[in-house]
């Protein structure tokens, strides 16, 4: 298993990977988490280059994509940069790109009822007023599992909180700090259940951040 202790921070600059082969030619991956013993449980950074095609194959337990270049395909669409998809469990597809794409990938980590097809652009979804200065743009919400892009203005501090079931962070621009260290864009972090902190941008940052879906292990 890699990182599957749920108790534990993981706190990774996934630009410092190195890409390694996938089954598919053409397909690379930087693996962040990873267990076969929880029903196929993944989360990586997957790079298509241009051609570049993945076989058919189903999504027992879902699939989350957040695309961050290029543009991925498959036989339900063309999704460019800033697009969320969520494919529910049960749900299966082709995947492709045509020009080539990097997307970051949730698999199998759905609850079972929650059953929604997701396809958002959020290069034209409005922004919402936040605390403070923050904007937020909410991608899905399901029990306590809460989705969302938060974009902070420079010099922001948020108040010190607690994370409910845990809060994971992907760093999409910017760089994203706390008094426990500074996470330039491309950071991937999970926080466990209850775990808190007090966090602040220098630069205008961009994140992905999703709460409440961990388990309850604290």
């Amino acid at each position: 298993m890699l990182n599957l202790d749920f108790n534990k921070q993981v706190v990774i600059e996934t630009a410092q990977m190195d890409w390694l082969t996938s089954p598919s030619a053409g397909v690379l991956r930087k693996p962040l988490a990873r267990s076969e013993e929880l029903a196929g449980h993944v989360t990586s950074i997957v790079k298509y280059e241009k051609g570049a095609s993945f076989t058919a194959h189903p999504h027992p337990m879902g699939e989350e994509i957040l695309v961050l270049e290029g543009v991925f395909s498959d036989e339900t669409g063309d999704y460019g940069a800033g697009t969320y998809i969520r494919n529910p469990p049960g749900s299966q597809h082709t995947p492709f790109s045509e020009q080539g794409c990097t997307i970051f990938v949730k698999l199998n980590q759905f609850n079972k009822h929650d059953d929604q097809f997701v396809r958002i652009d959020t290069t034209t979804t409005n922004w919402l007023p936040g605390i403070g200065g923050l904007q937020v743009m909410p991608l899905h919400e399901y029990e306590h599992e809460h989705v969302a892009l938060v974009k902070w203005p420079a010099k922001e501090i948020f108040q010190a909180h607690r994370h409910f079931g845990g809060e994971e962070i992907l760093v999409l621009s910017g760089e994203f700090c706390d008094e426990h260290g500074r996470y330039p864009a491309h950071t991937w972090m999970r926080s466990p259940h209850l775990s808190e902190h007090h966090p602040f941008v220098d630069e205008e940052t961009v994140i992905l951040v999703k709460t409440g879906h961990l388990p309850l292990l604290g």
